[in-house]
């Protein structure tokens, strides 16, 4: 008599393609969510708001593992459940990914934190005079170092100013050139450019720098107490006409750059073509470097190729 042995049955899957997948469906909407209500996260606690809208495009990446957790799951309802970041991420950012970039245009601004280390500042002022523009702003300027970036710069550009680390140079006459007191010390200008259709008031400034601390979270009150003290002396300029540059060390979908973005409009929003990431420069995550405008139209916003820097430089062409 030979005796035979079962083996144990495999246990089906239960609960179909509409029924697996619950807990991916769950993060999927969850994702959506945070997209959704990012507003809402509160910066009381370590500015955890601020530090979410600083790399807020990034947070479509997080579909991707939710994806292939749907398609191992063979789960319907994990896959229809996507769709709700998917089509939150694109009412966001899906604009910019399209070139928005025309042709032509009457006063061109660079803008550039030129790195107070940079090992090659005249080499940098080259590249960026090669760039076209009539302004050129840099901040993060090293008081040693200014005499090379005024050598580079000086047949192209006969009009220039330095305030403590930030500094404008222009083929077109400047006036009223004066410093913007944001901080103990100069990092941020204001002048008047007398363009051929007219005079246009230029800001140039570099806010505080921030950091993400394990004790103290995103510690941006530095330059948040910068940005408003900014904005003051923008609201208090009576030029029809305003061009703002720099390194604000945060993104135009921060909140704490309202002050700035509720008066001023970023160029790359409205005349881009992508996100424009400018830091750091060797695998850029945040566009912190921009150029805002009030008052004139911009054609056209890119960013330049990387220098001696950390950042990458940023550029707007403007109908005036």
């Amino acid at each position: 008599m030979t005796a035979t042995t079962e083996l144990p049955a495999v246990p089906e899957r239960r609960g179909g393609p509409w029924g697996r997948g619950r807990v991916t469906a769950v993060f999927a909407v969850l994702t959506a969510v945070l997209l959704l209500a990012h507003p809402l996260v509160p910066n009381w606690a370590g500015n955890a708001g601020s530090l979410l809208e600083t790399f807020l495009p990034w947070t479509g990446l997080l579909v991707v593992p939710l994806l292939v957790a749907a398609l191992v799951r063979r789960s319907a309802l994990a896959l229809v459940s996507l769709l709700l970041p998917a089509l939150a991420w694109g009412g966001f950012f899906g604009g910019r990914l399209f070139d928005k970039r025309e042709h032509g245009g009457d006063l061109t601004i660079v803008s550039h934190n030129v790195n107070d280390e940079n090992p090659d500042p005249a080499g940098t002022a080259r590249a960026l005079a090669a760039a076209g523009a009539q302004v050129i702003a840099l901040e993060e300027l090293k008081k040693s170092e200014v005499p090379k970036y005024e050598d580079a710069l000086a047949a192209g550009y006969p009009y220039h100013s330095v305030q403590g680390t930030v500094g404008v140079w222009s083929t077109f006459p400047l006036r009223d050139t004066r410093p913007v007191a944001i901080m103990p010390w100069t990092r941020a200008l204001q002048t008047t450019v007398d363009t051929p259709k007219g005079p246009v008031a230029v800001f140039v400034a570099h806010l505080p720098s921030v950091r993400v601390r394990l004790d103290a979270g995103f510690t941006a009150n530095g330059r948040d107490e910068a940005m408003r003290l900014l904005s003051g002396a923008i609201a208090a300029e009576s030029a029809r006409r305003t061009v703002l540059a720099g390194d604000f060390n945060g993104t135009a979908d921060d909140r704490a750059l309202a002050p700035i973005t509720t008066r001023l409009q970023a160029a790359q929003d409205v005349a881009g073509d992508g996100f424009g990431f400018t830091w750091p420069a060797g695998l850029p995550l945040a566009r912190i470097d921009q150029i805002f405008v009030s008052g004139v139209r911009p054609t056209a916003s890119w960013t330049l190729p990387a220098t001696g820097s950390d950042h990458l430089p940023v550029a707007a062409t403007v109908v005036l």
